[in-house]
């Protein structure tokens, strides 16, 4: 099972990418955790993609894409793969059917998870976070027992600089503008595109997504 998991920031992906990997024995591979590792072990797509990033310029789709197939190629990837937080523009996407074609793989599904803004916002501004063990909760959805105190370890919570209202928007106008054409991309293609409900509980959106990928 060849997936793409698109969403905007705060639909769940996280949560969401965790069951379909363990439903369909696939790794979950984001961008980020193949930057970081190829970075670690000092590979050259790694010292590459570090001299964009120490100069702060966006490491180009080109190397993104190498670095991608690199990890899709890997052994572990044999049964298939789930990528998240790439593709994010139309040139990726069409960079990465290009290496597909190469390699004679074939994407099966994009799983994409909707949620209105307003809701993302919402979900988003709440989150609270536990600064000793990283446990997340939420002053609506997953409240902590005491307000303010972590309930697994009891620790103080906080709120992410990055979980404002402001920075929220903002993040979410970028996904709409970059990403949300790559719905229609994907769906030009017959049968690719698999659109989930995300604003239903999350028991009920995972049951909905592998419902979808097994029918």
């Amino acid at each position: 099972m060849r997936l793409i998991l698109l969403g905007p920031p705060g639909a769940g992906k996280g949560t969401q990418a965790e069951g379909i990997s363990k439903e369909f024995n696939i790794p979950h591979i984001s961008t980020g955790d193949i930057f970081r590792k190829n970075i670690k072990e000092g590979t050259d797509l790694g010292k590459k993609a570090q001299e964009y990033m120490n100069k702060g310029l966006l490491v180009p789709d080109e190397l993104v894409v190498d670095l991608v197939k690199d990890r899709i190629t890997q052994d572990d990837c044999e049964n298939g793969f789930l990528l998240d937080g790439f593709p994010r523009t139309i040139p990726q996407a069409e960079a990465l059917d290009t290496e597909l074609d190469k390699l004679g793989m074939k994407l099966d599904k994009v799983v994409n998870i909707e949620v209105d803004k307003e809701i993302l916002v919402e979900r988003a501004v709440g989150r609270r976070v536990c600064k000793q063990c990283g446990a997340a909760f939420h002053v609506k959805f997953n409240p902590p027992e005491a307000e303010g105190i972590c309930t697994k370890c009891g620790g103080e919570l906080q709120q992410r600089k990055d979980d404002t209202e402001e920075t929220v928007t903002t993040r979410i106008e970028v996904y709409l503008e970059q990403t949300e054409p790559l719905i229609d991309y994907y769906s030009q293609k017959e049968g690719t595109v698999l659109n989930i409900n995300g604003q239903q509980e999350i028991k009920t959106v995972s049951n909905d997504i592998i419902t979808g990928l097994r029918g």
